[in-house]
């Protein structure tokens, strides 16, 4: 029973944080899309900290025309800060200064653009199409970079809202539970890898969000973000975890509602 709930944390993890290409790389952009540069490349400030990591790297390829980070003060945003805490990176900031930070002290980077004010996935990408049409960058192609639990969702909000961009998904990690000694634990966790019981409560928000129907964020519900079709097996694989941790299913929280 315990590989089974294995397996099903394992396939949920997969169906959220989906890679559109097999490593971010210019190689790997070309082959895949046929593109030299995406028109832009986006952070958002969900991510655990090996997020800025991956985000770096990219800029160093210069995988895109233009850089942005996206986050204000949502529900990941003291995590974000207590990481950073035994840095002399300023803890009570907004996700994006935060990342931006991160980035000049360890890559000497810097983004082109900050979007400081958003609170949830959906004003996540309203206030980035926002800023990149007043800052005149026109994008038919855009690099996602989001928390693995919260990639697929991202691109289902920005497809509602500009279906005409090509989202090139790549979750800002993978991480995969092993079981060990009658303990679930991360092979290999991620800098800045969220605890077992708050990633699988991330897991668990995610698929009632992510179904169409009158209680998710799909058109025939909340219309927060375009249709996702959940396969059977992921579905199944929600209802294993769901029943051995019904306590962590992550409910919305009004605060951070717009």
């Amino acid at each position: 029973m315990v590989m089974e709930l294995v397996s099903a944390i394992n396939c949920l993890a997969a169906f959220c944080g989906p890679r559109a290409l097999p490593e971010l790389t210019p190689t790997a952009l070309a082959t895949t899309f046929g593109l030299e540069q995406a028109d832009a490349i986006v952070l958002f400030g969900g991510s655990i900290l090996a997020g800025g990591d991956l985000f770096a790297h990219a800029l160093q390829a210069k995988l895109a025309k233009t850089s942005v980070i996206v986050g204000g003060v949502g529900h990941t945003t003291a995590a974000l800060q207590a990481t950073l805490e035994s840095s002399s990176i300023f803890s009570q900031s907004t996700e994006a200064e935060l990342f931006a930070a991160y980035l000049e002290k360890n890559y000497q980077l810097q983004p082109d653009f900050l979007e400081t004010a958003s609170t949830n996935c959906g004003n996540n990408i309203t206030n980035l199409l926002n800023l990149l049409q007043a800052e005149h960058r026109p994008v038919s192609s855009l690099i996602l970079i989001q928390d693995a639990t919260m990639q697929r969702r991202m691109s289902a909000t920005l497809k509602k809202f500009a279906p005409h961009i090509t989202a090139i998904d790549f979750a800002s990690y993978h991480v995969t539970v092993s079981k060990r000694n009658g303990h679930l634990y991360f092979q290999d966790p991620p800098l800045g890898m969220w605890d077992l019981e708050h990633y699988l409560s991330l897991l668990l928000g995610e698929i009632p969000r992510l179904r169409d129907d009158a209680n998710g964020y799909g058109p025939q519900g909340k219309n927060y973000l375009a249709h996702v079709t959940i396969p059977p097996e992921v579905e199944a694989a929600f209802t294993i975890v769901k029943n051995h941790y019904p306590q962590l299913v992550r409910k919305a929280e009004p605060k951070y509602k717009s």
